[in-house]
C-alpha cells in the first residue's frame, strides 16, 4: 500500500485542479477526487504498466462523466432548506412589472433595433425574412439585433445603456481578437 501511495499521492493536486475546472465547486471537487483515489487504490490490481498520471486522470474525468449523466437523468440535487426559500410560481403583479419594464425599456432603444427585436424576438421572423422586411442586409439585421439585445440586457439590469463601450468591456474584446 505505502507504494501505491507514493506513485499517487504526487498527482492529487493536479486532480484537484482538473476536478475544480470541471465542476467550479470546492467540495464537489474534493469529492470527486476522493472517489477517483478510492477507485483507484480498489482497483490498483486492474492496472495496466504505464502511466499512473493518466491514468488517474482516466479515471477522474469517467467519473464526472458518469456523475453528469446522473444528474442529467435525475435532475439537480436539491435539499428540503433550498425547496423551502423557492417561492413558487411568479405573481402575476410580478409578471406584469416585468412586462412593464420590458416595455419601457425597448421604447427606449433606436427605432431600427426595436425593430428587428420585434421581428425576431417576437414574431418569429428568421433573419433573412427580417432583413427583406427592413430591406437591409442579413449582415446588418444581425449586428442590430445583438446591439439591441445587449443594450435591452443592460437597460433591464440597470448598467450602463449609452452606446459608448466601458474600458472594461472594449479590453475583453481585444484578448478574444488576440
Amino acid at each position: 500500500m505505502n507504494e501505491t501511495a507514493a506513485l499517487i499521492e504526487p498527482h492529487i493536486p493536479a486532480l484537484r485542479r482538473y476536478a475544480f475546472a470541471l465542476i467550479r465547486d470546492d467540495a464537489s471537487a474534493d469529492d470527486l477526487v476522493q472517489d477517483c483515489l478510492e477507485r483507484a487504490v480498489s482497483r490498483w490490481h486492474l492496472r495496466r504498466g504505464g502511466d499512473v498520471r493518466a491514468w488517474l486522470f482516466t479515471i477522474l474525468h469517467n467519473l464526472f462523466v458518469s456523475q453528469r449523466r446522473q444528474t442529467l437523468r435525475r435532475g439537480p440535487h436539491r435539499t428540503l432548506e433550498d425547496v423551502e426559500h423557492e417561492t413558487g410560481i411568479p405573481s402575476a403583479q410580478e409578471h406584469a412589472v416585468i412586462h412593464r419594464d420590458m416595455l419601457r425599456a425597448l421604447a427606449t432603444l433606436p427605432e431600427e433595433q426595436q425593430s428587428v427585436l420585434l421581428l425576431i424576438g417576437v414574431e418569429d421572423l428568421s433573419y433573412a425574412e427580417a432583413a427583406g422586411i427592413v430591406g437591409v442586409p442579413v449582415g446588418t439585421i444581425m449586428s442590430r439585433l445583438s446591439r439591441g439585445r445587449n443594450r435591452l440586457r443592460r437597460l433591464l439590469n440597470g448598467g450602463p445603456v449609452d452606446e459608448e463601450r466601458t474600458t472594461s468591456e472594449r479590453s475583453s474584446t481585444l484578448r478574444r481578437i488576440k
